[in-house]
């Protein structure tokens, strides 16, 4: 399934030009933003928004350094709180006051970041196996693999790179997911060379002590007690434990906790788990 959107641009507060796709869908219905996660782009989100442009608008960011996006001139700003700064000027630009926010990995630890603040402005509310507590085993393996620049000379042997580094995460992938997942993630080069479709120099802030995450951010978790709220984690996953998705049901009762079978760090939305439970809260705001 697809559907039809435009590539439009904003700018951010330190004057780079940042690259969003716009689903266009009703307007009775607060719009959704899929934030992407680390190495990302908007490719990822093409599915569900698909599956949600008929009820919703649906706008994909793409952060600074990612996509069609403009690199920072600064490695520094590759930190989720200037993403979230970059964030709040495309929201200026297109007068959108209240939103879904769709967040995996670093788009939920944005979606936690701006609730402390904004917590108002959020209709509901998914963190795709992200939570205030990141596990270290995630964040070394993690660690491993961002901003190593390798590049292929066939979609196939690029497909094959993936399924060897993340095919325990993702075990029923066929090798035709991972061609699929290698389009989403990366791109043809002049050079005709296939690499990764972001800025290696990502890497430099993530791998600083505490570069990963803000720390405590339990208190911008908090701050969502008021807003509809669905946790996805892949029962796979060694980023967000079980024991950190517990806390979290404890301290927002009235969270929903959906485990993805048979899938790691992150769920796709391609699963069906993943579709219902987006589905039905969303069903809930109508």
């Amino acid at each position: 399934m697809s559907a039809t959107y435009t590539d439009e641009y904003w700018t951010s507060p330190d004057g780079l030009k940042l690259h969003y796709r716009d689903y266009p869908g009703p307007d009775d219905r607060p719009p959704v933003l899929c934030l992407h996660g680390l190495t990302r782009n908007a490719r990822d989100f093409a599915p569900l928004a698909a599956h949600l442009s008929d009820r919703h608008r649906v706008i994909v960011p793409e952060m600074r350094g990612r996509g069609m996006s403009e690199y920072a001139k600064d490695a520094a700003t590759y930190m989720p709180i200037t993403y979230v700064a970059d964030l709040l000027a495309l929201l200026e630009q297109l007068q959108i006051k209240r939103f879904v926010s769709i967040g995996t990995s670093m788009g939920g630890l944005m979606t936690m970041i701006m609730a402390a603040a904004h917590a108002d402005r959020l209709a509901a509310v998914v963190l795709n196996d992200i939570g205030p507590e990141l596990n270290p085993a995630g964040i070394e393996r993690i660690s491993g693999y961002v901003g190593h620049g390798r590049s292929f000379p066939t979609w196939m042997h690029a497909a094959r790179a993936l399924q060897e580094a993340h095919g325990e995460s993702f075990p029923d992938f066929t090798i035709e997911t991972w061609l699929d997942m290698a389009k989403r993630t990366m791109v043809l080069g002049q050079n005709g060379r296939i690499a990764f479709d972001y800025d290696m120099a990502i890497a430099e802030p993530f791998n600083q002590p505490s570069g990963a995450a803000p720390p405590d951010l339990w208190p911008a978790f908090d701050a969502l007690a008021g807003v509809p709220l669905l946790v996805l984690r892949g029962e796979l996953s060694d980023l967000l434990s079980d024991e950190t998705v517990a806390e979290m049901k404890a301290r927002h009762p009235g969270m929903r906790a959906v485990t993805v079978p048979r899938v790691g760090h992150a769920p796709t939305f391609d699963e069906p788990e993943s579709l219902a439970a987006v589905d039905a809260l969303l069903a809930g705001l109508e």
